[in-house]
């Protein structure tokens, strides 16, 4: 190459060459030598350092061959010089694009094996997602109140203090109204974390006339200290009937007719007096620990019992802030924290693992 090189930088005469098969002979061997380094080159780097040394114009060995072997030639052989530069010329550029495309090709080829995968061996496998064991449990509830001719209403999370406390009978003066207990969003205080599905009563018993039977389930909010068995945000499930001739036989006939169904014929359910500003009377109905069976653990604090809700006959003052007469009519209202129920149903002895998002433990419902 580098002899080449100093020929295409002398003149005809200076290489001896006075006639047409002189010429021919000695581009045919620049074109051999042409060829010859073109099949070496593997890479597009390789394509464009070819192309300034055989065909760029300052330092391109065809351009200097141009002018010293063309402008050196005799009249008569400078037209065969010249005939046979350009022809050299059109093979160098033909043999250039012809190279390039086989270079890319056998790139994008490698490429491709390179990142070929074979699809008949197996995937990976991604771990399935499933539905929480709330929801699971809050649908079975619905399910089982829904068979007892309930309807299933909804509301708001965000509650107006109208609905979360004063038409359900709580005075001014009362502690669940209470920034200690309550979690306010406004600074007036007059809207705030619903702290009890409850507030969804008064507005379906606000729409709809007696006869009347609903329950409403979703989150709730107060606040509370996280042990393993409280939460600052946890699901409760309200239901209500409203309708002649109703006792407090029914309410309990009723609430130990759900547990039965929700945990079988076994499940001991027991009612204690207690107080709510919205029921008159008002109870407490614990049902038997399935954790422990009777014989005390951390989640009942060792009592065999676990607290399952509180419910009561409505109280009349309820009525009316929804235009139900209560000479005509009686209603009983309920509500469970569904996340107390689940660590039963589920054998769960802290409600902590139901909110700490760990896959190993969410995996396990289906």
């Amino acid at each position: 190459m580098a002899d080449l090189g100093v020929k295409t930088q002398r003149s005809l005469q200076e290489l001896g060459i006075g006639d047409e098969a002189g010429v021919e002979a000695l581009l045919g061997e620049l074109r051999a030598t042409l060829d010859a380094d073109l099949a070496g080159v593997s890479s597009a780097e390789g394509l464009e350092e070819f192309r300034i040394r055989w065909l760029g114009r300052k330092q391109g060995l065809l351009g200097a061959a141009n002018d010293h072997w063309l402008k050196s030639a005799a009249g008569p052989l400078k037209r065969a010089v010249g005939r046979l530069l350009n022809e050299l010329k059109q093979h160098a550029d033909q043999s250039l694009e012809a190279r390039r495309h086989a270079v890319e090709h056998g790139e994008s080829d490698a490429r491709l094996a390179a990142e070929r995968l074979d699809v008949t061996l197996p995937g990976t496998r991604r771990p399935l997602g499933s539905r929480h064991p709330i929801q699971l449990l809050i649908e079975e509830i619905q399910d089982i109140f829904v068979s007892m001719g309930y309807s299933v209403a909804d509301g708001p999370e965000i509650e107006s203090d109208y609905y979360n406390f004063t038409a359900l009978n709580f005075p001014l003066g009362h502690p669940a109204r209470d920034t200690q207990d309550t979690l306010f969003v406004t600074a007036a205080g007059d809207y705030l974390l619903r702290t009890h599905t409850s507030t969804v009563q008064i507005r379906t018993m606000e729409k709809q006339t007696p006869p009347m039977r609903a329950i409403q389930c979703g989150k709730v909010y107060r606040r509370d200290t996280p042990d393993a068995s409280h939460s600052f945000m946890f699901h409760q499930v309200d239901g209500f009937a409203v309708d002649t001739h109703l006792t407090l036989g029914d309410l309990k006939g009723t609430l130990d007719h759900f547990f039965k169904q929700l945990f079988g014929p076994r499940m001991r359910t027991r009612f204690r007096p207690s107080f709510f500003p919205f029921t008159e009377p008002s109870a407490e109905m614990d049902m038997s620990c399935l954790i422990c069976s009777g014989s005390g653990c951390p989640a009942c604090k060792q009592t065999g019992w676990m607290e399952a809700l509180g419910c009561g006959m409505i109280d009349p003052g309820v009525y009316g802030f929804v235009n139900v007469d209560p000479a005509r009519y009686s209603g009983f209202a309920w509500g469970m924290g569904v996340d107390r129920i689940a660590m039963q149903y589920y054998g769960i002895d802290d409600i902590q693992l139901l909110f700490q998002g760990d896959v190993r433990f969410l995996k396990q419902f289906r």
